[in-house]
Protein backbone atom coordinates (compact mmCIF):
# COMPACT_ATOMS: atom_id res chain seq x y z
CA UNK A 1 0.00 0.00 0.00
CA UNK A 2 1.14 3.39 -0.93
CA UNK A 3 1.54 5.13 2.40
CA UNK A 4 1.99 9.50 2.68
CA UNK A 5 5.00 10.91 4.79
CA UNK A 6 4.05 10.68 8.53
CA UNK A 7 5.04 14.44 8.70
CA UNK A 8 1.00 14.87 7.39
CA UNK A 9 -1.36 14.89 9.51
CA UNK A 10 -4.70 13.44 8.15
CA UNK A 11 -7.55 15.26 6.56
CA UNK A 12 -10.18 12.73 7.97
CA UNK A 13 -10.35 12.45 11.69
CA UNK A 14 -11.37 9.61 13.84
CA UNK A 15 -11.33 5.89 13.92
CA UNK A 16 -14.41 4.93 13.54
CA UNK A 17 -14.98 6.54 9.86
CA UNK A 18 -15.44 4.01 6.96
CA UNK A 19 -16.93 4.29 3.80
CA UNK A 20 -20.66 3.83 5.39
CA UNK A 21 -19.90 6.54 8.53
CA UNK A 22 -18.87 9.26 5.32
CA UNK A 23 -22.12 8.08 3.64
CA UNK A 24 -24.22 8.63 6.99
CA UNK A 25 -22.82 11.69 8.71
CA UNK A 26 -22.88 13.71 5.13
CA UNK A 27 -26.50 12.51 3.97
CA UNK A 28 -28.00 12.77 7.67
CA UNK A 29 -29.37 16.42 6.70
CA UNK A 30 -30.78 15.31 3.53
CA UNK A 31 -32.58 11.64 4.80
CA UNK A 32 -33.26 13.23 8.17
CA UNK A 33 -35.95 15.68 8.70
CA UNK A 34 -35.62 19.37 8.68
CA UNK A 35 -34.16 20.61 12.18
CA UNK A 36 -35.22 23.66 14.02
CA UNK A 37 -32.25 25.64 12.98
CA UNK A 38 -32.74 25.72 9.68
CA UNK A 39 -36.11 26.88 9.50
CA UNK A 40 -35.73 29.65 11.75
CA UNK A 41 -32.29 30.34 9.48
CA UNK A 42 -34.26 29.93 6.00
CA UNK A 43 -37.27 32.08 7.67
CA UNK A 44 -35.28 35.00 8.15
CA UNK A 45 -33.30 34.81 4.92
CA UNK A 46 -36.81 34.40 3.16
CA UNK A 47 -37.76 37.45 4.84
CA UNK A 48 -34.79 39.52 4.23
CA UNK A 49 -34.68 38.47 0.55
CA UNK A 50 -38.55 39.08 0.19
CA UNK A 51 -37.47 42.41 1.54
CA UNK A 52 -35.05 42.95 -1.35
CA UNK A 53 -37.21 41.50 -3.86
CA UNK A 54 -39.78 44.00 -2.99
CA UNK A 55 -36.74 46.93 -2.90
CA UNK A 56 -36.32 45.57 -6.43
CA UNK A 57 -40.05 46.01 -7.73
CA UNK A 58 -40.03 49.72 -6.37
CA UNK A 59 -36.89 50.28 -7.82
CA UNK A 60 -38.05 48.72 -11.51
CA UNK A 61 -41.39 50.99 -11.21
CA UNK A 62 -40.43 53.97 -10.09
CA UNK A 63 -37.09 54.71 -11.42
CA UNK A 64 -33.04 54.68 -10.75
CA UNK A 65 -33.67 57.88 -9.21
CA UNK A 66 -34.62 56.47 -5.85
CA UNK A 67 -30.82 55.31 -5.55
CA UNK A 68 -28.68 57.84 -4.15
CA UNK A 69 -27.16 58.76 -7.82
CA UNK A 70 -26.50 61.67 -9.05
CA UNK A 71 -24.99 64.24 -12.08
CA UNK A 72 -21.16 62.94 -10.91
CA UNK A 73 -21.81 59.65 -9.06
CA UNK A 74 -23.31 57.93 -12.00
CA UNK A 75 -22.21 54.42 -10.46
CA UNK A 76 -22.20 53.93 -6.60
CA UNK A 77 -23.49 50.80 -4.45
CA UNK A 78 -24.67 49.15 -7.29
CA UNK A 79 -21.49 48.65 -9.33
CA UNK A 80 -20.02 48.13 -6.56
CA UNK A 81 -22.32 45.32 -4.87
CA UNK A 82 -21.61 43.73 -8.55
CA UNK A 83 -18.18 43.65 -8.18
CA UNK A 84 -18.18 42.27 -4.86
CA UNK A 85 -20.17 39.44 -5.75
CA UNK A 86 -18.65 38.64 -8.99
CA UNK A 87 -15.41 38.62 -6.38
CA UNK A 88 -16.90 36.33 -3.85
CA UNK A 89 -18.05 33.77 -7.03
CA UNK A 90 -14.13 33.29 -7.65
CA UNK A 91 -12.64 31.37 -4.80
CA UNK A 92 -15.26 28.14 -5.57
CA UNK A 93 -13.99 27.50 -8.73
CA UNK A 94 -9.99 27.97 -8.43
CA UNK A 95 -10.64 25.40 -4.97
CA UNK A 96 -12.25 22.86 -7.52
CA UNK A 97 -10.50 23.58 -10.77
CA UNK A 98 -6.82 24.71 -9.77
CA UNK A 99 -6.49 22.46 -7.03
CA UNK A 100 -7.77 19.34 -8.86
CA UNK A 101 -5.27 20.09 -11.15
CA UNK A 102 -2.54 20.44 -8.90
CA UNK A 103 -3.46 17.09 -7.15
CA UNK A 104 -4.43 18.75 -3.63
CA UNK A 105 -6.25 16.86 -1.50
CA UNK A 106 -7.34 18.89 1.17
CA UNK A 107 -9.73 20.68 -1.71
CA UNK A 108 -12.33 17.24 -1.45
CA UNK A 109 -13.42 18.41 1.90
CA UNK A 110 -14.30 22.25 1.48
CA UNK A 111 -15.36 22.09 -3.07
CA UNK A 112 -18.73 21.55 -3.04
CA UNK A 113 -20.11 24.29 -0.62
CA UNK A 114 -17.41 26.14 -2.62
CA UNK A 115 -18.86 25.80 -6.02
CA UNK A 116 -22.15 26.34 -4.65
CA UNK A 117 -21.08 29.58 -3.11
CA UNK A 118 -19.94 30.59 -6.62
CA UNK A 119 -23.02 29.98 -8.44
CA UNK A 120 -25.18 31.97 -6.43
CA UNK A 121 -23.03 34.70 -6.04
CA UNK A 122 -23.20 34.78 -9.83
CA UNK A 123 -26.87 34.73 -9.93
CA UNK A 124 -26.75 38.07 -7.36
CA UNK A 125 -23.75 39.65 -9.26
CA UNK A 126 -26.55 39.22 -12.31
CA UNK A 127 -29.12 41.32 -11.02
CA UNK A 128 -26.96 44.47 -10.47
CA UNK A 129 -26.74 45.51 -14.00
CA UNK A 130 -30.00 44.42 -15.12
CA UNK A 131 -31.47 46.49 -12.10
CA UNK A 132 -28.78 49.34 -13.16
CA UNK A 133 -30.27 49.77 -17.20
CA UNK A 134 -33.42 51.29 -15.45
CA UNK A 135 -35.05 49.32 -18.38
CA UNK A 136 -35.12 45.70 -17.28
CA UNK A 137 -37.22 44.83 -19.54
CA UNK A 138 -34.89 45.80 -22.33
CA UNK A 139 -31.81 43.66 -20.60
CA UNK A 140 -31.91 41.71 -24.19
CA UNK A 141 -30.76 44.16 -25.98
CA UNK A 142 -26.86 43.39 -24.44
CA UNK A 143 -27.05 40.04 -26.07
CA UNK A 144 -25.96 39.43 -29.61
CA UNK A 145 -29.48 38.95 -31.53
CA UNK A 146 -30.28 39.71 -35.00
CA UNK A 147 -30.92 42.70 -36.05
CA UNK A 148 -34.37 43.76 -36.13
CA UNK A 149 -34.29 46.69 -34.84
CA UNK A 150 -33.23 48.99 -37.86
CA UNK A 151 -29.81 51.42 -36.75
CA UNK A 152 -30.21 49.56 -33.10
CA UNK A 153 -27.25 47.09 -32.51
CA UNK A 154 -25.12 46.25 -29.93
CA UNK A 155 -21.89 48.19 -29.03
CA UNK A 156 -19.55 45.38 -29.17
CA UNK A 157 -17.00 48.15 -28.51
CA UNK A 158 -18.26 48.23 -25.06
CA UNK A 159 -16.55 46.75 -21.99
CA UNK A 160 -20.10 46.30 -20.70
CA UNK A 161 -20.39 43.71 -23.11
CA UNK A 162 -17.16 42.08 -22.63
CA UNK A 163 -18.74 41.24 -19.51
CA UNK A 164 -22.16 39.65 -20.30
CA UNK A 165 -20.04 37.41 -22.12
CA UNK A 166 -17.26 36.43 -19.86
CA UNK A 167 -20.00 36.12 -16.62
CA UNK A 168 -21.88 33.96 -18.81
CA UNK A 169 -19.48 31.73 -19.31
CA UNK A 170 -18.17 31.87 -16.33
CA UNK A 171 -20.98 30.70 -14.89
CA UNK A 172 -22.44 28.03 -17.17
CA UNK A 173 -18.87 26.39 -16.66
CA UNK A 174 -18.86 26.43 -13.17
CA UNK A 175 -22.53 25.36 -13.46
CA UNK A 176 -21.66 21.88 -15.34
CA UNK A 177 -18.94 21.97 -12.80
CA UNK A 178 -20.63 21.30 -10.10
CA UNK A 179 -23.37 19.65 -11.49
CA UNK A 180 -21.08 16.63 -12.62
CA UNK A 181 -19.62 16.91 -9.88
CA UNK A 182 -22.87 16.09 -7.63
CA UNK A 183 -23.94 13.05 -10.43
CA UNK A 184 -22.43 10.37 -8.31
CA UNK A 185 -23.67 11.74 -4.69
CA UNK A 186 -26.85 11.75 -6.30
CA UNK A 187 -26.79 8.52 -7.16
CA UNK A 188 -25.86 7.31 -3.67
CA UNK A 189 -28.82 9.39 -2.01
CA UNK A 190 -30.84 7.32 -4.91
CA UNK A 191 -29.75 3.99 -3.90
CA UNK A 192 -29.98 4.41 0.05
CA UNK A 193 -33.73 6.15 -0.70
CA UNK A 194 -36.35 4.61 1.10
CA UNK A 195 -39.86 6.74 -0.30
CA UNK A 196 -40.71 6.76 -3.87
CA UNK A 197 -40.58 10.33 -4.65
CA UNK A 198 -36.96 11.53 -3.21
CA UNK A 199 -35.88 8.13 -5.22
CA UNK A 200 -37.29 9.00 -8.50
CA UNK A 201 -36.38 12.74 -7.85
CA UNK A 202 -32.51 11.69 -7.21
CA UNK A 203 -32.84 8.97 -10.28
CA UNK A 204 -33.55 11.64 -12.32
CA UNK A 205 -30.95 14.06 -11.38
CA UNK A 206 -28.05 11.16 -10.83
CA UNK A 207 -28.33 10.73 -15.03
CA UNK A 208 -28.81 6.84 -14.62
CA UNK A 209 -25.14 6.45 -12.96
CA UNK A 210 -24.16 2.86 -12.38
CA UNK A 211 -20.84 3.55 -10.96
CA UNK A 212 -18.82 1.12 -12.49
CA UNK A 213 -15.13 1.66 -13.78
CA UNK A 214 -16.09 3.43 -17.49
CA UNK A 215 -17.98 5.40 -15.19
CA UNK A 216 -15.62 6.74 -12.98
CA UNK A 217 -13.14 6.74 -15.97
CA UNK A 218 -15.29 8.97 -17.68
CA UNK A 219 -16.10 11.29 -14.73
CA UNK A 220 -12.14 12.06 -13.83
CA UNK A 221 -11.58 12.58 -17.69
CA UNK A 222 -14.82 14.91 -17.61
CA UNK A 223 -13.75 16.83 -14.34
CA UNK A 224 -10.67 17.40 -15.94
CA UNK A 225 -11.53 18.78 -18.69
CA UNK A 226 -13.73 21.24 -16.87
CA UNK A 227 -11.24 22.33 -14.66
CA UNK A 228 -8.91 22.86 -17.42
CA UNK A 229 -11.62 25.41 -18.74
CA UNK A 230 -12.43 26.65 -15.41
CA UNK A 231 -9.16 27.96 -14.64
CA UNK A 232 -8.68 30.54 -17.02
CA UNK A 233 -11.96 31.81 -16.64
CA UNK A 234 -11.05 31.97 -12.54
CA UNK A 235 -8.37 34.92 -14.19
CA UNK A 236 -10.19 36.20 -17.30
CA UNK A 237 -13.40 37.19 -15.34
CA UNK A 238 -12.64 39.26 -12.98
CA UNK A 239 -9.74 41.15 -15.65
CA UNK A 240 -12.86 41.90 -18.10
CA UNK A 241 -14.74 43.28 -14.76
CA UNK A 242 -11.61 45.62 -14.08
CA UNK A 243 -11.58 46.65 -17.63
CA UNK A 244 -14.88 48.53 -17.36
CA UNK A 245 -12.62 50.97 -15.02
CA UNK A 246 -9.56 50.67 -16.40
CA UNK A 247 -10.77 51.51 -20.52
CA UNK A 248 -11.78 54.93 -19.02
CA UNK A 249 -9.75 58.10 -18.52
CA UNK A 250 -11.17 58.73 -15.08
CA UNK A 251 -8.50 59.45 -12.91
CA UNK A 252 -8.12 56.45 -10.19
CA UNK A 253 -9.58 54.08 -12.95
CA UNK A 254 -7.33 54.65 -15.73
CA UNK A 255 -4.31 52.01 -14.50
CA UNK A 256 -2.98 48.97 -16.32
CA UNK A 257 -2.55 47.45 -12.43
CA UNK A 258 -6.71 46.70 -12.32
CA UNK A 259 -6.65 43.16 -13.62
CA UNK A 260 -4.22 41.53 -11.81
CA UNK A 261 -4.75 43.22 -8.91
CA UNK A 262 -9.12 42.53 -8.97
CA UNK A 263 -8.04 38.57 -9.98
CA UNK A 264 -6.25 38.61 -6.17
CA UNK A 265 -8.71 40.77 -4.50
CA UNK A 266 -11.40 38.40 -5.42
CA UNK A 267 -9.61 35.20 -4.63
CA UNK A 268 -9.22 37.06 -0.96
CA UNK A 269 -12.72 37.78 -0.73
CA UNK A 270 -13.86 34.62 -2.14
CA UNK A 271 -11.82 32.34 0.40
CA UNK A 272 -12.94 34.91 3.24
CA UNK A 273 -16.43 33.76 2.63
CA UNK A 274 -15.64 30.16 1.79
CA UNK A 275 -14.58 30.74 5.74
CA UNK A 276 -17.54 32.42 7.02
CA UNK A 277 -19.62 29.28 5.50
CA UNK A 278 -17.73 26.48 6.05
CA UNK A 279 -17.39 27.24 10.21
CA UNK A 280 -20.62 27.50 10.17
CA UNK A 281 -21.20 24.31 7.90
CA UNK A 282 -19.06 22.63 10.23
CA UNK A 283 -20.52 23.36 13.44
CA UNK A 284 -24.17 23.14 12.61
CA UNK A 285 -24.04 19.80 10.22
CA UNK A 286 -21.25 17.95 12.89
CA UNK A 287 -19.16 17.82 10.23
CA UNK A 288 -15.67 18.51 12.29
CA UNK A 289 -14.23 14.97 11.25
CA UNK A 290 -14.10 15.93 7.24
CA UNK A 291 -13.65 19.86 7.59
CA UNK A 292 -10.60 19.73 10.24
CA UNK A 293 -9.21 22.70 11.51
CA UNK A 294 -6.21 21.47 8.82
CA UNK A 295 -8.45 22.51 6.36
CA UNK A 296 -9.22 26.13 7.66
CA UNK A 297 -5.46 26.77 8.45
CA UNK A 298 -4.57 25.86 4.36
CA UNK A 299 -7.42 28.06 3.69
CA UNK A 300 -5.80 31.19 6.09
CA UNK A 301 -2.27 30.40 4.46
CA UNK A 302 -4.39 31.40 0.84
CA UNK A 303 -5.62 34.52 2.44
CA UNK A 304 -2.19 35.53 3.43
CA UNK A 305 -0.83 35.18 0.34
CA UNK A 306 -3.79 36.96 -1.80
CA UNK A 307 -4.03 39.80 0.94
CA UNK A 308 -0.43 40.46 0.62
CA UNK A 309 -0.91 40.49 -2.96
CA UNK A 310 -3.42 43.32 -2.63
CA UNK A 311 -1.65 45.59 -0.21
CA UNK A 312 1.54 45.87 -2.91
CA UNK A 313 -1.40 46.82 -5.54
CA UNK A 314 -2.58 49.36 -2.89
CA UNK A 315 0.96 50.47 -2.46
CA UNK A 316 1.56 50.18 -6.55
CA UNK A 317 -1.69 52.19 -6.94
CA UNK A 318 -0.15 55.28 -4.58
CA UNK A 319 3.28 54.98 -6.00
CA UNK A 320 1.82 55.43 -9.89
CA UNK A 321 -0.24 58.52 -8.66
CA UNK A 322 2.81 60.32 -7.40
CA UNK A 323 5.60 59.11 -9.81
CA UNK A 324 3.51 59.82 -13.03
CA UNK A 325 3.19 63.47 -12.15
CA UNK A 326 -0.20 64.25 -13.30
CA UNK A 327 -2.12 66.49 -11.50
CA UNK A 328 -5.56 64.41 -11.31
CA UNK A 329 -4.59 61.05 -10.73
CA UNK A 330 -2.51 62.29 -7.90
CA UNK A 331 -5.10 64.66 -6.05
CA UNK A 332 -7.55 61.46 -7.22
CA UNK A 333 -5.29 59.34 -4.23
CA UNK A 334 -4.69 62.04 -1.74
CA UNK A 335 -8.37 62.78 -1.92
CA UNK A 336 -8.76 58.65 -1.15
CA UNK A 337 -6.85 58.86 2.00
CA UNK A 338 -7.45 62.50 3.17
CA UNK A 339 -11.05 63.35 1.53
CA UNK A 340 -14.49 62.99 2.97
CA UNK A 341 -14.33 59.22 2.23
CA UNK A 342 -10.81 58.60 4.08
CA UNK A 343 -12.80 56.78 6.88
CA UNK A 344 -13.74 54.15 4.08
CA UNK A 345 -10.39 54.05 2.35
CA UNK A 346 -8.71 53.86 6.05
CA UNK A 347 -11.46 50.61 6.47
CA UNK A 348 -10.59 49.43 3.40
CA UNK A 349 -6.74 49.59 4.54
CA UNK A 350 -7.51 48.32 8.11
CA UNK A 351 -9.39 45.40 7.07
CA UNK A 352 -7.69 44.28 3.81
CA UNK A 353 -4.14 44.87 4.42
CA UNK A 354 -3.14 44.86 8.28
CA UNK A 355 -5.72 42.17 9.64
CA UNK A 356 -5.19 39.33 7.14
CA UNK A 357 -1.29 39.17 8.23
CA UNK A 358 -2.50 38.27 11.81
CA UNK A 359 -2.56 34.99 10.59
CA UNK A 360 1.26 34.41 10.25
CA UNK A 361 0.40 33.50 13.83
CA UNK A 362 -0.29 29.52 13.98
CA UNK A 363 -2.22 30.19 17.07
CA UNK A 364 -4.31 32.05 15.23
CA UNK A 365 -5.03 30.62 12.13
CA UNK A 366 -5.76 27.32 13.97
CA UNK A 367 -8.43 29.17 16.16
CA UNK A 368 -11.85 29.18 14.65
CA UNK A 369 -13.45 32.08 16.18
CA UNK A 370 -10.95 34.36 15.54
CA UNK A 371 -10.83 32.95 11.59
CA UNK A 372 -14.54 33.56 11.34
CA UNK A 373 -14.16 37.18 12.56
CA UNK A 374 -11.22 37.69 9.93
CA UNK A 375 -13.66 36.16 7.29
CA UNK A 376 -15.76 38.50 8.02
CA UNK A 377 -13.86 41.54 8.28
CA UNK A 378 -11.74 40.70 5.16
CA UNK A 379 -15.27 40.77 3.42
CA UNK A 380 -16.40 43.86 4.90
CA UNK A 381 -12.99 45.11 3.84
CA UNK A 382 -13.48 43.92 0.06
CA UNK A 383 -16.74 45.69 -0.54
CA UNK A 384 -14.79 48.97 0.91
CA UNK A 385 -12.38 48.48 -1.45
CA UNK A 386 -15.08 48.47 -4.50
CA UNK A 387 -16.57 51.58 -3.11
CA UNK A 388 -13.57 53.74 -2.23
CA UNK A 389 -12.56 52.31 -6.15
CA UNK A 390 -16.07 53.40 -7.75
CA UNK A 391 -17.45 56.23 -5.52
CA UNK A 392 -14.42 58.28 -4.54
CA UNK A 393 -12.66 58.28 -8.37
CA UNK A 394 -16.06 60.00 -9.52
CA UNK A 395 -17.42 62.33 -7.14
CA UNK A 396 -14.80 64.36 -7.46
CA UNK A 397 -13.53 64.35 -11.25
CA UNK A 398 -12.18 67.10 -13.50
CA UNK A 399 -14.49 70.05 -12.75
CA UNK A 400 -14.84 71.49 -9.40
CA UNK A 401 -17.99 72.99 -10.01
CA UNK A 402 -19.74 69.13 -10.79
CA UNK A 403 -18.36 67.71 -7.55
CA UNK A 404 -20.67 66.35 -4.93
CA UNK A 405 -21.14 63.76 -2.65
CA UNK A 406 -23.30 60.21 -2.97
CA UNK A 407 -25.45 59.21 0.26
CA UNK A 408 -27.06 55.79 -0.33
CA UNK A 409 -31.01 56.23 0.33
CA UNK A 410 -32.87 53.02 1.86
CA UNK A 411 -33.42 51.69 -1.52
CA UNK A 412 -29.81 50.64 -1.92
CA UNK A 413 -29.37 49.44 1.50
CA UNK A 414 -32.22 47.74 1.01
CA UNK A 415 -31.47 45.93 -2.57
CA UNK A 416 -27.48 44.74 -1.57
CA UNK A 417 -29.62 43.46 2.45
CA UNK A 418 -31.98 41.47 0.60
CA UNK A 419 -28.97 39.91 -2.26
CA UNK A 420 -27.79 38.51 1.09
CA UNK A 421 -31.06 37.36 2.28
CA UNK A 422 -31.66 36.12 -1.32
CA UNK A 423 -27.97 34.57 -1.60
CA UNK A 424 -28.36 32.68 2.32
CA UNK A 425 -31.81 31.45 1.10
CA UNK A 426 -30.05 29.62 -2.24
CA UNK A 427 -27.59 28.52 0.27
CA UNK A 428 -29.64 26.83 2.68
CA UNK A 429 -31.82 25.04 0.17
CA UNK A 430 -28.60 23.39 -1.26
CA UNK A 431 -27.69 22.51 2.30
CA UNK A 432 -30.53 20.45 2.84
CA UNK A 433 -31.05 19.01 -0.30
CA UNK A 434 -28.06 18.41 -1.76
CA UNK A 435 -24.69 16.90 0.01
CA UNK A 436 -23.09 19.18 0.83
CA UNK A 437 -19.65 17.40 0.89
CA UNK A 438 -18.21 15.48 -2.17
CA UNK A 439 -19.03 11.77 -0.64
CA UNK A 440 -17.10 9.94 -3.19
CA UNK A 441 -14.32 11.69 -3.56
CA UNK A 442 -13.99 11.89 0.08
CA UNK A 443 -13.98 7.93 0.22
CA UNK A 444 -10.88 7.80 -2.38
CA UNK A 445 -8.66 9.35 0.06
CA UNK A 446 -9.72 8.04 3.38
CA UNK A 447 -7.36 4.89 3.18
CA UNK A 448 -4.40 7.28 2.15
CA UNK A 449 -5.57 10.30 4.33
CA UNK A 450 -7.24 8.75 7.35
CA UNK A 451 -6.62 9.60 10.49
CA UNK A 452 -7.48 5.19 11.26
CA UNK A 453 -5.40 4.30 8.55
CA UNK A 454 -2.61 6.80 8.91
CA UNK A 455 -2.27 5.38 12.22
CA UNK A 456 -2.33 2.03 11.25
CA UNK A 457 0.86 -0.37 10.83
CA UNK A 458 1.26 -2.52 7.31
CA UNK A 459 0.68 -5.85 9.17
CA UNK A 460 -2.86 -4.44 10.54
CA UNK A 461 -3.91 -3.19 7.51
CA UNK A 462 -3.28 -6.55 5.57
CA UNK A 463 -5.01 -8.03 7.91
CA UNK A 464 -8.18 -5.64 7.38
CA UNK A 465 -7.80 -5.52 3.56
CA UNK A 466 -6.07 -9.18 2.57
CA UNK A 467 -4.89 -9.32 -1.12
CA UNK A 468 -7.06 -11.33 -2.95
CA UNK A 469 -4.97 -13.82 -4.88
Amino acid sequence: MHKEAAIREPLILGDDVNYSKISDDVLATIEGKTTKGWKILMTIAAIVGLWGVGNILYLIGTGIGTWGLNKTVGWAWDITNFVWWVGIGHAGTLISAVLLLFRQKWRMAINRPAEAMTIFAVFMAGLFPMIHMGRIWMAYWVLPLPNEFGPMWVNFNSPLLWDVFAISTYLSVSLVFWYIGLIPDFATIRDRAKSPVPKLMYSLLSFGWTGNAKAWQRFEEVSLVLAGLATPLVFSVHSIVSMDFATSVIPGWHTTIFPPYFVAGAVFSGFAMVQTLMIIVRKVMHLEKYVTIKHIEYMNIIIIVTGSIVGVAYLTELFISWYSGVEYESYAFINRFSGPYAWAYWCMMTCNVISPHLFWWKKLRTNLAFTFIMSIVVNIGMWFERFVIIVTSVHRDYLPSSWSMFYPTWVDIGVFIGTLGLFSVFYLLFLRYFPVLALNELKTILKSSGEKYKNMSDEDFKKLHPVKK
